[in-house]
Order: C-alpha cells, then sequence, then structure tokens
C-alpha cells in the first residue's frame, strides 16, 4: 500500500507524456510523417526524422545547410526574374514626389514600355539577383534553423509550439542579418533601376552596369557608401520578414491542421497571398524611406537632401502628406503576392523533388 501512491504518480507522468506525444505527432505529421507516427509511439524526439519504409520522399535525416541554400537560391531567382518588371514600376513610382504631376502605377509602366520597350522592365535586374542569392537563402534557412532550435529547447523545457509572436522576433532578425550582407547589391539594384528615368529625360545613365556601378560607388562614396540607406534598409528587412515568414510559416500551419487544404500548391497560395498582404502594410513605409535614402547620391558640396531615415521620414510627411509611406502600397503587394507564391511554390516543390520536409 505504501508503494501505491508513487505507483500512481508515475503512471499520470507517463499517461501526459503519450498524450503530448500525441498532440506532437498530429501536429507533424503535415510535416514529416515519420515525426507524426513515431511520435506517436513514444519513440523519438521532435525533428529527429529518420529512414523509413513508410514514406520515400520524406524518409530523409534533417536537410543539410548547403542543399538548402542552393534551393532557395534557385527559388529566388526563378521569382525575381517573373516578378522583376513590378518591382521596378513600384521603385520608379516610390521616386515620384509631390513636385510632380500626379502618376499612378499603370502611367508609370506605359513611359517605361513607351520610351525603353519591354526589355526596360529588366533594368537592374542582375544586381537584383546577386542580392537574392546572399539575402534569400540566409533568411529562409536562417528562420528555419531558429524554428527548429526554438521547438528542440521549448520541448526539452516542456513548452509549447513556437508561438506567433516568436516566429514574428525569428523572421525579423533572420531577416536583419541577411540585409546587412545584402544591401551592397540592393543599393546597386535600386540606382540602376532609377537610372532609367534620367535616360527618359535625355541624359546620360551613371552606371553602365553592376560592376561599373561598384566602381563608381566606391570611388565617389567611399566603401562605406556601399551601405547607404543600411539603417532604413534594416528596418524594412526586419518589418517584410516579420510579416512575411512568420504570417506564411503561421497561416500555412492553420490551413492544413484545420483541414482548410493539404500540404498543396493551394495551402501554399493562401498562405503567401495573407503573408504578402501582412508584410507590404508592414513594410511600405520603410519602403519608400530606404528607396529614397538609397538614391540620393552626394551632390557637389557634399550635402544630401535627407540627412538620416528619420530626417527622410519628416520631410516626406511634412511636404507630401501621411499618406506618401503607402506610395506604391498596391505595386509592393502586387509584387510581393506574386513574388511570394512564385517563390514558395517553387521552393516547397524542390524540397519535394530533393527528397526533404516540408517547409
Amino acid at each position: 500500500m505504501k508503494n501505491a501512491p508513487p505507483l500512481k504518480k508515475k503512471e499520470k507522468r507517463k499517461k501526459k507524456k503519450e498524450k503530448k506525444n500525441e498532440v506532437l505527432g498530429d501536429r507533424f505529421c503535415y510535416i514529416c510523417p515519420n515525426i507524426g507516427h513515431l511520435l506517436l509511439l513514444g519513440k523519438i524526439h521532435p525533428f529527429v526524422c529518420s529512414p523509413s519504409p513508410m514514406n520515400g520522399s520524406h524518409g530523409h535525416q534533417q536537410p543539410k545547410t548547403h542543399t538548402k541554400i542552393l534551393l532557395t537560391s534557385l527559388s529566388a531567382m526563378v521569382a525575381e526574374i517573373a516578378t522583376f518588371p513590378i518591382d521596378l514600376t513600384k521603385t520608379r513610382l516610390q521616386l515620384h514626389s509631390s513636385t510632380t504631376k500626379p502618376t499612378s502605377a499603370f502611367v508609370v509602366a506605359s513611359e517605361i514600355i513607351r520610351q525603353q520597350g519591354p526589355l526596360g522592365f529588366y533594368q537592374g535586374l542582375s544586381p537584383a539577383i546577386l542580392r537574392h542569392l546572399f539575402y534569400t537563402p540566409i533568411r529562409i534557412v536562417g528562420y528555419e534553423n531558429l524554428r527548429y532550435l526554438v521547438v528542440v529547447n521549448n520541448e526539452v523545457g516542456g513548452g509549447d509550439l513556437v508561438s506567433l509572436s516568436t516566429k514574428a522576433l525569428l523572421g525579423g532578425l533572420s531577416g536583419v542579418i541577411a540585409q546587412v550582407v545584402a544591401s551592397p547589391a540592393d543599393l546597386v539594384k535600386v540606382r540602376m533601376q532609377a537610372d532609367g528615368r534620367i535616360v527618359n529625360q535625355g541624359l546620360q545613365p551613371r552606371y553602365s552596369g553592376p560592376l561599373d556601378a561598384f566602381s563608381k560607388i566606391i570611388k565617389a562614396e567611399g566603401f562605406g557608401g556601399l551601405w547607404k540607406g543600411v539603417f532604413p534598409n534594416i528596418q524594412r528587412a526586419f518589418l517584410v520578414n516579420m510579416g512575411e515568414l512568420a504570417c506564411y510559416d503561421h497561416a500555412k500551419r492553420f490551413i492544413i491542421q484545420n483541414h482548410i487544404s493539404a500540404d498543396n500548391i493551394y495551402a501554399h497560395t493562401l498562405a503567401s497571398i495573407m503573408s504578402g498582404l501582412s508584410a507590404t502594410a508592414l513594410s511600405c513605409p520603410a519602403d519608400v524611406v530606404k528607396t529614397r535614402m538609397m538614391n540620393q547620391a552626394a551632390s557637389k558640396d557634399g550635402k544630401a537632401v535627407y540627412q538620416s531615415s528619420y530626417d527622410c521620414l519628416v520631410k516626406t510627411v511634412r511636404m507630401e502628406g501621411l499618406k506618401a509611406l503607402w506610395k506604391g502600397f498596391f505595386p509592393t503587394w502586387s509584387r510581393l503576392g506574386p513574388w511570394q507564391f512564385v517563390f514558395w511554390v517553387t521552393y516547397e516543390k524542390f524540397r519535394h523533388a530533393a527528397g526533404l520536409s516540408s517547409f
């Protein structure tokens, strides 16, 4: 009789552990069937996936980082080529100030076609692709690795799965790191996109290509000039990735767990639309400030129009009104939506083809 209480406690702990594994197995089944099935049996720790005959495509160990980097780079290149014309239109629209006549995305796109032809939409494409070879792998792979780390730590401590707020923080952090690395390529991309307006005025473009742009910027503004606008860039990257990665991750899990759709192109499309809207609403003001800060070059007397991102924000609101911070909202969203759709669908398909689990 004296041993009864300890036995009851032991049985309660065992039942509690089995129940917890059932919940985890159900939640992780759509990520990797092997994880879910083995968790139900209480045989493995989450995210330790071993080969199994149940599902060949998911019966692999955790994907290696270099494989993820390659797949994210390829997916980003596909998405960037498909949506670059919208990005160019957005950039040109944001560079219009209140001193010029009112314009719209349609008018800007029409001017590009009329003056430069269809190929004019791809001015600055090469530095954009170069940027994504650094930016996208760091933020996507970084976020996924951080998410796995948090889940494993929570499991050891008996915590729950990753919350939306934690995902938002992880997404923002991975975006900041990626943007610091890719900022020089982003600067060159914006400058080359803006060159199209100079050509339209009958003037010679500032740069003949990406390498020429890098060379001239370093010569005129110093090596640190490649990171001009890095702070508004970081702010935007934090907000974009906080909205994009966290929302896509959370929305996709919500859609699958509530049986709205299986883990397929329909779920990826719905999640990418929601994450695109979230990312655009959060990042558009920072995007306007970033674009204007990065486009300004030092004048002959060494003075710049905007002294800091805060100065740019204040002057923009004072001269053009609060709505100016959401200038280019529609083209921004119309680019982020398709970009994320193309990227996530391509990336998920590449992962499946490589035998890796879903994101």
